[in-house]
C-alpha cells in the first residue's frame, strides 16, 4: 500500500462518516442550478431544432405546429435564464463582463427570442460559406448535417447571444456541450463575424477575447489563445485578433491579446505566432518567414 493508500486508509479509519457529512455541507452550500449541464445541452439542441428541420425529432411544417414550438421556447427562456439569473450572486459563480445583478428573466428571454431570426440568418450564411469554402461540400443540408464546424458555431452563436443579455454560466455550459460533442472549443466571450468556416474541426480552441473577422477559414488544431497572464488581468484582452478573409490552417497557433493577423493572410499548419503580420501576409512554418503583400499569396512551403 502506498502513501496515499495508507493516508485515505487512515482518514477513513478515524472517522468514517467525515466524508459524507463533508459531502452534506457541500451538497447545501451548492448554489447552482440543478442538472445546469444537461438543462444548457437540451436547450441549445431545442433551439436549433426549432431553427432547422435537420435538428427537429420530427418534421410538421404547419404554422400552427411552429407557433406552438416557438410558444414553448418564450415561455422556457425566461424560467431558465431567472434560473441562471438567482445563482448569479454565489462565491463560485464567474460573472461574465455583461452580467448584471439587475437582470431579469422575463426580459432577457424577450429579447433572446427576438433574436432568433437574426440567429437562423448569420448560421445560414456559414453554412452557405462552409459550402463555398470546401469542394468536399455538396450542399447546405450536408454541411448543416454532417458537418461538426457548423454545429460548434451554432451553439457558439446561441451562447454568445445569451451572453449578451447578462445571463452567468449558461453560455459556458452551452458551448462546453459543443466542445464535448465535437470536440471544438469556442468560449462564448469570442466575437466571431459572419460568416465563418470551420472545417474538420477537431482540436480547434478560440479564447474568450479572440475577435475574428468575417469571412474567416479555420482548419482543425488551431489555437487562438492568450500568452501567460495574471489572474488580475482576466479582463483585459489576452487573445488576438484574426482580421477580414484570413484562413488559418490546420494546427497553427496564434497568441496574445497585441496579436493582429492582418486582413486577407494566409497562417500556414503547424506556425506559432505571437507578433502581429500586416494584411496579405503569408506566414510559413519553415524559419517562420513572413512575406509582405507582393509575395504571391497562393504559393508558401511549409
Amino acid at each position: 500500500m502506498d502513501a496515499t493508500d495508507q493516508n485515505a486508509a487512515t482518514h477513513a479509519t478515524a472517522d468514517p462518516a467525515s466524508w459524507l457529512d463533508d459531502l452534506c455541507q457541500e451538497r447545501t452550500a451548492y448554489n447552482l442550478p440543478p442538472r445546469a449541464n444537461a438543462r444548457a445541452g437540451s436547450f441549445a439542441d431545442g433551439i436549433l431544432a426549432f431553427l432547422f428541420p435537420h435538428f427537429a425529432p420530427r418534421l410538421d411544417g404547419k404554422r400552427e405546429a411552429l407557433d406552438r414550438e416557438l410558444a414553448l421556447i418564450v415561455e422556457e427562456c425566461p424560467a431558465l435564464f431567472a434560473d441562471f439569473l438567482t445563482h448569479q450572486a454565489g462565491p463560485g459563480i464567474t460573472h461574465t463582463v455583461e452580467a448584471s445583478i439587475d437582470a431579469d428573466g422575463a426580459t432577457a428571454g424577450r429579447r433572446f427570442v427576438a433574436a432568433l431570426p437574426a440567429l437562423r440568418e448569420a448560421l445560414l450564411a456559414d453554412a452557405h460559406f462552409l459550402v463555398a469554402s470546401d469542394p468536399a461540400a455538396t450542399s447546405v443540408d450536408e454541411v448543416i448535417l454532417a458537418y461538426p464546424g457548423f454545429y460548434a458555431i451554432a451553439c457558439y452563436r446561441l451562447a454568445h447571444r445569451i451572453r449578451l443579455l447578462g445571463i452567468p454560466l449558461l453560455p459556458r455550459l452551452v458551448t462546453e456541450h459543443a466542445h464535448m460533442r465535437t470536440g471544438i472549443d469556442i468560449h462564448p466571450g469570442a466575437a466571431i463575424g459572419v460568416p465563418f468556416a470551420i472545417d474538420h474541426g477537431t482540436g480547434i480552441v478560440i479564447g474568450e477575447t479572440a475577435t475574428v473577422g468575417e469571412r474567416v477559414r479555420v482548419y482543425q488544431g488551431v489555437t487562438l489563445g492568450a500568452l501567460s497572464v495574471e489572474k488580475g488581468l482576466a479582463s483585459a484582452k489576452r487573445h488576438p485578433t484574426i482580421e477580414d478573409d484570413v484562413i488559418l490552417y490546420a494546427n497553427a497557433t496564434v497568441l496574445g491579446g497585441r496579436t493582429v493577423i492582418g486582413a486577407g493572410s494566409v497562417v500556414g499548419g503547424n506556425v506559432w505566432l505571437t507578433r502581429s503580420v500586416p494584411p496579405h501576409s503569408v506566414v510559413v512554418h519553415r524559419a517562420m518567414d513572413t512575406h509582405g503583400p507582393e509575395a504571391d499569396a497562393h504559393t508558401y512551403q511549409i
